[in-house]
């Protein structure tokens, strides 16, 4: 027969307390006494359970309790008593709310422990808990990607081993030397295609041709050929390589790479066409146009600098602060303008002639450059500007701290997944190598297509912990990839 304790009660609506019957729990080192009636109000649970079968027989609860302390009266449990405390919340107040330290996902791990469905999480802990679950999912793709460019593929045969070892040497730049060689190489072709592109605008290094008209240095147009050449070679590579040719095409930054190439060859035809085409006036403003264009290839810096991909990843995360700001601006300068026009009419040497002209005031009044050449001219006038220019800066500085923070969260967020994703390959080597040591067989050795699943399944096999985690898919390929465990939730 079980040891009953004696206790009282206080009940969850705070009325006074009474004589009732209860068990004595031990959860991680830290007692807890909790009454019968309080349990049984969710039957389905595991106290409930160990509570309704009390008074059973010792094999009946070994399967509910982790130990028994007979003389102490003590039903045992080796879990965490912090997330415990968050567990019997339920039973009083028939919610749960998850604590501010203890990581969603394992706290998941341990409802489940408690036979206590997701239903009963309130929903502010829900949306933590959605934010754990993708950012473990995050993790879990790095991870998949960290090992694919270590290992590659071992199913790839012949053409497909070829092309994948030519993108990850023009891809990924941390996969070799070799590859951080060429990444460095290209890296310095944009910068002298930019300088080159700039040098060339300087009269003094400009010359004339048979008909007086300027046109870039001989030496300065070898060196641009040079880079266009280098830039082909490497976009033409690159699209051979690619694994998904569609999705290479109409990603962002390849078509700037296609649009800092595709003017040379632009004008390269035109010219070739002979000089009657070339006289004939739209065809040079497109030329010049076309040349313009040139100065996309200065965006292709961003491959190459995890700072710049970072601030496109966090203004694209801050459409909605950037919305924010256009529309106030909008309004600003229809409202401003359209004052500035009615009230500068009775003066005869007003500025504004019309409310589109007096746009462009109302723009660089806002954002206080005010270049002179258009001002008010009467006392209301300048009152008006007074006011849109205040206006203009509260405006501004209303959304410029959100996009910031948007900056700033996403940047530590890049790095703290960066840093558990490296962490976790080291702990799956450790795991692969205690798993190969304790345990010996044919089915070690055998490495599936997903190599981060092989990896997982044999390290997994000797942890039986209650925090292990599923295995995630990876939403790319379809394959199974490496899980995380509680090592992640330090991070």
């Amino acid at each position: 027969m079980w040891g009953i304790t004696r206790t009282r009660y206080a009940d969850c609506n705070g009325s006074e307390a009474s004589e009732e019957t209860g068990i004595v729990l031990n959860i991680g080192g830290v007692k807890q006494v909790l009454c019968g009636d309080v349990l049984n109000r969710f039957p389905e649970t595991r106290l409930a359970e160990l509570w309704n079968t009390s008074k059973g027989c010792l094999e009946d609860l070994s399967s509910l309790c982790d130990d028994y302390d007979s003389g102490k009266g003590e039903f045992y449990f080796d879990r965490d008593p912090d997330a415990f405390k968050c567990i019997i919340e339920l039973y009083y107040y028939g919610e749960i709310h998850i604590k501010r330290g203890i990581c969603p996902i394992c706290f998941v791990k341990e409802m489940e422990f408690w036979k206590i469905d997701l239903y009963f999480l309130d929903d502010c802990c829900k949306g933590d808990l959605q934010e754990a679950e993708d950012e473990l999912a995050e993790i879990a793709e790095k991870v998949q990607t960290i090992l694919v460019d270590r290992e590659g593929d071992p199913s790839a045969r012949g053409w497909q081993c070829f092309q994948m070892c030519l993108w990850k040497l023009l891809e990924k730049p941390e996969s070799s030397l070799s590859a951080r060689v060429i990444a460095i190489v290209s890296f310095l072709f944009i910068l002298i295609s930019s300088v080159v592109m700039c040098v060339g605008t300087i009269p003094d290094l400009q010359v004339e041709d048979a008909e007086g008209n300027h046109m870039e240095h001989p030496i300065l147009e070898a060196i641009e050929t040079a880079c266009i050449g280098w830039f082909t070679v490497e976009y033409v590579l690159r699209l051979i390589s690619s694994p998904n040719k569609v999705k290479f095409v109409l990603s962002f930054m390849n078509i700037i790479d296609f649009m800092a190439i595709m003017p040379f060859y632009v004008v390269l035809t035109l010219t070739s066409l002979g000089t009657a085409m070339m006289e004939l006036a739209n065809v040079q403003q497109a030329v010049q146009a076309l040349r313009i264009m040139r100065i996309a290839r200065i965006f292709k810096l961003a491959r190459h600098s995890s700072g710049l991909q970072t601030l496109t990843s966090a203004l694209k995360s801050s459409f909605s602060e950037l919305g924010m700001l256009l529309m106030y601006m909008g309004v600003g300068v229809f409202l401003f303008s359209a004052m500035a026009y009615t009230l500068e009419q009775s003066h005869p040497e007003t500025m504004f002639t019309s409310i589109p002209q007096s746009f462009w005031w109302a723009v660089i009044t806002m954002t206080t450059v005010g270049y002179g050449d258009i001002y008010p001219k009467t006392t209301l006038g300048r009152c008006n500007a007074a006011v849109s220019f205040l206006c203009g800066v509260i405006a501004i500085a209303l959304p410029i701290h959100p996009i910031i923070n948007n900056f700033v969260i996403f940047y530590n967020k890049q790095q703290v997944l960066e840093t558990a994703a490296k962490h976790e390959i080291e702990l799956m080597a450790l795991r692969s190598s205690e798993a190969g040591a304790e345990e010996s067989g044919p089915h070690i050795q055998r490495r599936s297509v997903g190599v981060a699943a092989g990896v997982w399944d044999n390290a997994m096999r000797s942890c039986h912990s209650d925090t292990y985690i599923p295995l995630l898919k990876d939403p790319r390929a379809g394959i199974q990839t490496p899980s995380l465990d509680r090592s992640f939730d330090s991070s």
